[in-house]
């Protein structure tokens, strides 16, 4: 059996997804490729969209896009949309490429190539088994446009949401999403901060609260205001470290702005967050679907901090409503209840005990037995 994995470099949430299942499929021996769709027509036009993604999240344009994509999502019956059409126009190229390395199943973790394969799917140019994951705890625009074999969804209290936004109950599959599987492992805390201080060369007070602030691999959001705020509420009895992403620009400024703040520690990319999590008292975090579910599985008191508008407002509020996260958009406030949640056991343990409750450490090895039922 041979799988492809297709991604989308629209974010980086979607191309963990991928790297998580194909760590679980390496661990079986099961051959397995991941691929940036858009690649397959030109790397330029993968750089273009991946660019454009990141501008319009740092303007209104993607709060735009995605309202309007809803609206017409809604709207549409028998028509196609302009997304389902651009995504089939290449869509003669990725059967190529499939054919070529002859495949067995394909996984889409994005709703570009799970459109491509719907186009090949309709004008009966493959019958290859098919798996749409979803990465964001909501049902998205124009995935009812697909007809792909499965759906597997973050959760069984969406089955519902996904049902009435057009996808057949009996293809959804509640297992979750996937991560790294190093974060379901957790070690002692002072261990952790003791190799954190080392790996960073921080010069850090490990009896101190620790807050860790993620932003996401554009480095997105209002990082220094939490700085600010969780400055004038403990002063120096807090360590900040703020993780920036691929956002150079943010740590740079991050850097420069808190020089003289020993107990704030700007990081750029790192493949470290398992560590730090271990380390921290209180994740900050934008409500991406990985990094929130990320947080939940190693059972970290979570902020969820200003979403980008559309699916991440989604994730927000499914985290709130069953009490994984604090979600709100007031710094003042957010910054308060991390404080409370350092010194308040009950609320503490409430908070991770939800986690607990709706963590879903199977999702890689339920996928595995559901495309080895698909290729059978």
């Amino acid at each position: 059996m041979k799988v492809l994995i297709l991604s989308c470099n629209t974010g980086e949430g979607h191309n963990s997804a991928a790297r998580a299942i194909k760590q679980h499929l390496d661990s079986q021996n099961v051959e397995c490729t991941v691929t940036d769709t858009l690649s397959l027509v030109g790397d330029l036009l993968s750089k273009r969209v991946s660019d454009l993604y990141i501008y319009s999240t740092r303007t209104n344009l993607f709060k735009f896009l995605y309202k309007a994509g809803a609206t017409v999502s809604e709207m549409l019956d028998k028509m196609k949309s302009p997304v389902y059409l651009w995504n089939k126009s290449y869509s003669d190229i990725l059967l190529k490429y499939i054919k070529d390395n002859r495949f067995d199943i394909v996984i889409c973790v994005h709703l570009f190539p799970a459109q491509a394969m719907t186009a090949l799917k309709l004008k009966g140019k493959t019958d290859i088994p098919s798996i749409f994951v979803m990465t964001d705890y909501t049902c998205i625009p124009f995935l009812d446009e697909t007809r792909l074999d499965s759906y597997v969804i973050p959760h069984e209290h969406l089955i519902e949401e996904f049902a009435a936004n057009g996808i057949p109950r009996e293809k959804i599959y509640p297992f979750g999403i996937p991560i790294d599987d190093r974060f379901f492992l957790s070690g002692p805390k002072s261990e952790a901060r003791k190799k954190s201080a080392q790996l960073f060369g921080w010069d850090i007070q490990p009896w101190n609260n620790w807050f860790l602030i993620m932003t996401g691999s554009m480095g997105y959001g209002n990082t220094q205001d939490i700085i600010d705020e969780t400055i004038r509420q403990s002063l120096d009895g807090t360590e900040v470290i703020a993780v920036c992403g691929r956002n150079e620009e943010m740590r740079k400024k991050l850097e420069y702005e808190n020089r003289y703040l020993p107990n704030i520690h700007p990081v750029g990319f790192t493949d470290q967050i398992p560590l730090l999590m271990d380390a921290c008292d209180v994740v900050f975090t934008k409500p991406g679907g990985i990094s929130s579910t990320e947080a939940m599985s190693k059972h970290i008191p979570m902020i969820h901090t200003k979403p980008i508008p559309g699916c991440e407002t989604r994730n927000a509020e499914f985290f709130h409503y069953h009490g994984m996260s604090y979600s709100c958009t007031d710094t003042v406030q957010q910054v308060r209840t991390a404080l409370r949640l350092c010194e308040d056991m009950e609320y503490r343990n409430t908070m991770t005990g939800a986690q607990r409750l709706n963590a879903k450490p199977d999702t890689c090895h339920d996928i595995l037995g559901l495309f080895r039922d698909r290729a059978s």
